[in-house]
């Protein structure tokens, strides 16, 4: 008799966007403790499933592009080759990396999604969307801005990094386009749409028994003290995978699109060769997939903690068997401000690691991670950070160092501190740099702890 097939834990990552390089603040977050989680669970003997890849359809790609005057297609090659070098360098691992350029890839995604138009799970639905009255647009995402509705806060289309809600044009206020300065008229356009009310049960469900921080609770109640929103699965609109079928014309909604690679690219891996179909697909969800852990910053908590859900859900997968749900981080400034690409307020994570030893990148990252609150880099902190570690790493420990009787409660305490449940990879990093401190017997002890936060060094 065959031997059953291992239920395995999902751990996903939001694909990064093409349209610029890494940077430090990006590993910081969900990069590098995905994978530090992945290589603890497998050194656990546990089955993981490391998601990867990369976003080139959010329609800021285009508009970097266009910005810039360079060639789109060129420009998302070179930055798409920059964030598979900074995840090698950084010495990511992963399983999987789904990649939106490969080939047939835009056919299987469209012919996807129309099945699920067909089928009626993303219903077809006349909406009134926005458009500028200068350029035409159609205003979501990259090409509108204005105030979140619900807190006031400045915002583009897709997310409040106030509230942290959703954002369209639809529910904006002082709309106007991001491109031209441009005013929102209406216009009227029959899309698919995820109707998130529908699946209000479900993600009830769910989120009763999920692992979530505490603000990302507070801002699934908030959207749940109202109607849930109705959300355009395709747009008509310029950048974007096109639709086929009953959405041809229309070009699928980035975070649609996204979630639903992401369940085609986990079914493929467990079971390569499965059909392009969502039924098929689902099914190996529901009889592989025993957990799903999401890392990912706050700023994206509306997509993983509520879209994503009922996206699943729209797939065909059973929510009520899957464990796990999200592990968060906070922002990540550097000398106090936030990182932007667009001022080049930045340190690029391959500038770095092309002079710095990546244990120590990974370790100091690990160490001073944005976990459940903000943290911020300064080059002085990381250079001491530097010469504190590298002797411990090269085997020579500190003059007063941790007592033999307190090494083994802090070995576990560093290595709990990596499941995904409590996930503190703070507390592993010091964990770890407490028993390297002790000398030879500590420096034994932390051995799997080492390999997981160094990345095997």
């Amino acid at each position: 008799m065959a031997e059953p097939e291992p239920l395995v834990d999902v751990v996903s990552i939001p694909p990064p966007t093409a349209n610029g390089p890494l940077h430090i603040g990006h590993l910081s977050g969900p990069y590098l403790a995905a994978d530090f989680a992945a290589r603890a669970a497998r050194a656990r003997g546990e089955h993981v499933l490391a998601m990867a890849g990369v976003d080139v359809h959010q329609n800021w790609v285009l508009t970097r592009a266009e910005l810039d005057g360079v060639d789109v297609d060129k420009m998302v090659d070179g930055f798409r080759d920059d964030i598979v070098e900074a995840f090698r360098r950084a010495r990511i691992d992963y399983d999987a990396f789904i990649d939106p350029r490969a080939p047939g890839y835009a056919e299987a995604m469209a012919t996807m999604a129309g099945r699920l138009v067909e089928s009626g799970a993303l219903p077809q639905r006349t909406i009134t969307l926005h458009r500028c009255a200068g350029c035409a647009r159609t205003l979501h995402h990259s090409y509108v801005e204005g105030l979140c509705g619900a807190c006031g806060h400045e915002a583009c289309g897709g997310g409040c990094e106030g509230c942290g809600g959703f954002t369209s044009a639809q529910d904006m206020t002082e709309v106007r386009c991001a491109r031209c300065g441009g005013a929102a008229v209406p216009l009227r356009a029959n899309v698919p749409v995820l109707d998130l009310e529908a699946h209000r049960p479900a993600l009830q469900s769910l989120w009763l028994r999920a692992e979530l921080p505490v603000d990302v609770r507070a801002l699934i109640d908030t959207a749940l003290s109202r109607p849930l929103p109705v959300i355009p699965a395709a747009y008509p609109t310029d950048w974007g995978v096109a639709g086929s079928g009953p959405i041809a014309g229309l070009r699928l909604d980035v975070y649609v699109e996204v979630c639903l690679n992401f369940v085609r690219g986990v079914a493929q891996c467990l079971r390569p060769g499965v059909a392009e179909d969502p039924a098929a697909m689902a099914r190996v969800w529901n009889e592989r997939v025993r957990g799903m852990w999401n890392f990912y910053g706050i700023d994206n908590a509306y997509f993983y903690g509520i879209m994503w859900p009922a996206l699943l859900a729209t797939a065909g997968v059973d929510l009520g068997r899957l464990a796990g749900m999200s592990v968060v981080n906070r922002f990540f400034t550097l000398d106090g401000f936030k990182f932007s690409t667009s001022r080049n307020h930045a340190v690029w994570a391959n500038d770095l690691l092309a002079d710095a030893d990546p244990a120590i990148v990974r370790l100091f990252l690990a160490f001073n991670r944005p976990d459940r609150v903000g943290s911020d880099f300064t080059r002085e902190a990381f250079d001491a950070f530097t010469a504190y570690v590298r002797p411990l790493l090269a085997g020579h420990p500190h003059a007063e160092s941790l007592p033999a009787a307190l090494r083994p409660a802090e070995q576990q305490r560093g290595e709990l501190a990596l499941r995904y449940a409590g996930f503190d990879a703070p507390l592993a990093a010091r964990a770890l740099l407490s028993l390297l401190a002790a000398g030879p017997d500590g420096a034994a002890e932390a051995a799997t702890l080492r390999a997981v936060l160094t990345g095997g060094d």
